[in-house]
């Protein structure tokens, strides 16, 4: 059993995600992770980045998977994946027979956000494309996404989200892509961890995540 302990066959890790868990390779990576680690417990944590970072330095959690880069953050970082911003609209919406969608053609409308996991980073996009007057108007919510895709789907705001949620269908509810004169707006998504971490089933896990997204800041041993 100690063997087994030591080389992260068995214990506890504990995950911090800011994102879907179809986004990116994340699905496919805890799907590899638990065939290999049959019994390590998995332990999720949901949690906007400036929450998970601060469980991270204080050692609640062992990684998180949020939005990168993060300037305050002097530690072990691993880039990953990156996804189009777009916009769930209701059916009945002006701009439904529109393929794709201007980010100005958004200013008269009401958008739906919560201050859950990754709306604040989506918020901040949000601002950054309407920094004049006219931006659209903002209505927290404090539900579910799925409640929020029934707000949607009866004409009460649109909705941003990341492209890994647009496979989650609602009656009513149509998804567009949203651009600007430089095409759509991503946002990227990073690993973060503790260097001094010394949890054994931590770097598995990681090797995983650089199988699939390798780490070039690393020179090859």
């Amino acid at each position: 059993r100690l063997r087994a302990h030591g080389r992260g066959e068995s214990g506890s890790l504990k995950i911090g995600v800011c994102s879907s868990f179809s986004a990116g390779n994340l699905y496919a990576t805890l799907l590899d992770y638990r065939r290999q680690m049959k019994d390590v417990d998995i332990h999720t944590i949901e949690g906007v980045k400036d929450r998970l970072l601060g469980e991270l330095s204080a050692g609640a959690i062992d990684v998180a998977i949020a939005t990168g880069c993060c300037s305050s953050w002097s530690d072990r970082l691993l880039s990953l994946w990156s996804e189009r911003v777009i916009v769930a609209l209701p059916e009945q919406h002006p701009l439904s027979d529109h393929p794709v969608i201007r980010w100005h053609e958004l200013s008269d409308d009401r958008i739906l956000l919560t201050q859950r996991g990754v709306d604040p980073e989506l918020e901040k996009v949000l601002v950054a494309k309407f920094n004049c007057p006219g931006r659209p108007r903002i209505l927290y919510q404090d539900v579910g996404f799925d409640r929020l895709l029934s707000l949607t789907a009866t004409g009460y705001g649109d909705l941003l989200v990341l492209e890994s949620a647009a496979g989650l269908s609602c009656a009513g509810v149509i998804y567009r892509e949203l651009h600007d004169e430089n095409g759509p707006a991503r946002l990227h998504f990073a690993a973060y961890w503790r260097e001094s971490n010394d949890n054994p089933t931590l770097k598995p896990f990681l090797k995983l995540l650089r199988d699939r997204y390798p780490d070039l800041s690393v020179v090859p041993e």
